[in-house]
């Protein structure tokens, strides 16, 4: 879990006096990045729109401004309250993929730019996922779950996955978003009614912002739709990023095909898998929700923040919000979501890694150096994710993933490919975190047969018709 649920952590230290300070500020504050949750640094009235890098160098609100006189303060407000009107929900999300637009357009850190994904890209992303399809026929009983190949480019995949982004942020925001606009007491509320309409607009804009900024920034590492063990795309597509396939395997030594094939066999194994089992998806996303459901707000923090608020300084707010304002709850409901979102991951993350690397060993010499890598990499994750962490809560790391992998191999060994891969009908049936520990008390233990239960049910939804059977016997006689 991460330290600093949603981005609002503990205050940030006071920067030292003289240029050392500066530096300091300039890097964790400013508006950009993960130092800074909502990216409103700069905004007119505290501290203008000159800061290091120039306008909207890092600051999608400098951007969109541009640069202003002190003397367009209040056209520049007049754009503000323009922005903060939208109403149509917890999270701004068309200033969102706005703002993960123009991050993507600005191309990652290494100077690597977005780019249309051009016929022959197409092509070889749609053989490789076809021999994935192939290769995992014998790796696992599930049938394929693709039923198309795509090629996104960046800007591609922001499009395609905001709908599950909405999906996954929206129970955090709306818990924020309310918590703002009732902290006022109820014989306040009609009198103050702009304002707190106001602070809601702004909660929107702010979440929009950051999530914007991480999502197009995450759209610069990922490599396909199932990177961080969520289905982010639409159902039934397997998607790769050639541009991030090629940065990917860049330094590693390995055959461009080669890497290509090793990406597409985990994304149609991903497919495969949430694809034939119907309940992982709302189970993932349940458990998120869940624990979005555990946020406690302090009150007395905020109510004082919004005593106080000053409209010429928005920022005033956003430091507030830094402060530790909102925290999980700790109940054994906010554990529990918890606990069954970090095993679920793990199980999908082992569960794909066991599969690939069975599909994959016989028929790739890069097989284990390329398990070795992905592991590390799903292990760490990236900046972006680190940013996402801060906005549920949360980080989307499946930190067993190696005991899973294991786990699921033994099961392979004990039970075969379908005993295996059987357990996946019903999350009851699947190994627990407790499971993860003993994996191979889990794999001997004796197991339910459930070919006698479903016999017995069977005969018992027989026995109605059977009697009505013999009732219209009698009426035939009489």
């Amino acid at each position: 879990m991460s330290d600093t649920p949603f981005g609002f952590g503990l205050p940030p230290e006071e920067p030292d006096d003289g240029d050392e300070g500066k530096k300091k500020d300039q890097q964790s504050g400013g508006g950009q990045g993960p130092a800074n949750p909502f990216g409103f640094g700069g905004l007119p009235g505290a501290g203008g729109f000159g800061g290091p890098g120039g306008p909207g160098a890092d600051n999608p609100f400098a951007a969109m401004f541009g640069s202003l006189n002190p003397n367009d303060l209040g056209a520049a407000f007049q754009q503000l309250g323009q922005m903060l009107s939208y109403e149509g929900g917890p999270v701004n999300w068309d200033m969102a993929k706005q703002i993960a637009r123009q991050t993507v357009a600005q191309g990652t850190a290494d100077g690597t730019k977005d780019a249309s994904v051009g016929p022959s890209e197409r092509t070889a992303v749609e053989e490789a996922v076809r021999l994935a399809d192939l290769w995992l026929d014998d790796a696992t009983s599930l049938p394929s779950g693709a039923g198309s190949a795509v090629a996104w480019s960046r800007a591609e995949w922001v499009e395609a996955t905001l709908p599950a982004w909405k999906e996954l942020v929206d129970p955090v925001a709306e818990r924020v978003g309310t918590a703002m606009g009732d902290v006022l007491p109820e014989e306040m509320q009609a009198m103050a009614g702009p304002l707190i309409g106001m602070m809601r607009s702004m909660g929107g804009a702010m979440f929009g912002t950051q999530i914007g900024q991480a999502v197009g920034v995450l759209a610069g590492e990922v490599v396909g739709s199932t990177d961080i063990g969520l289905p982010l795309g639409p159902a039934g597509k397997a998607a790769l990023l050639p541009v991030n396939v090629e940065a990917f395997g860049k330094d590693l030594g390995v055959p461009k095909d080669e890497v290509r094939l090793y990406l597409a066999l985990r994304e149609a194994a991903h497919q495969r898998l949430f694809a034939h089992v119907p309940w992982l998806r709302s189970h993932l996303f349940g458990a998120v929700d869940g624990y979005a459901r555990g946020i406690k707000v302090d009150t007395a923090k905020l109510e004082d923040v919004v005593g106080q608020f000053d409209p010429q300084n928005p920022e005033q707010l956003q430091d507030a919000l830094q402060q530790g304002m909102f925290q999980p709850e700790d109940t054994p409901e906010q554990k529990a979501a918890l606990a069954r979102l970090e095993t679920a991951l793990a199980l999908v993350e082992g569960w794909v890694d066991a599969v690939v690397h069975a599909a994959a060993k016989p028929r790739l010499s890069s097989a284990d150096a390329l398990r070795e890598t992905l592991r590390r990499r799903r292990a760490s994750g990236g900046p972006a994710e680190q940013t996402f962490a801060t906005l549920i809560g949360l980080e989307l790391r499946p930190r067993r993933l190696r005991d899973a992998s294991r786990l699921w191999a033994s099961l392979t060994d004990a039970r075969g490919v379908d005993g295996r891969d059987g357990l996946w009908a019903h999350p009851d049936m699947l190994p627990t975190a407790s499971d993860l520990d003993d994996p191979d008390g889990f794999v001997h233990r004796e197991q339910l047969d459930f070919s006698e239960l479903d016999k017995m049910l069977g005969e018992a939804a027989q026995k109605p018709d059977l009697k009505k059977k013999d009732e219209d016997k009698g009426d035939d006689t009489e």
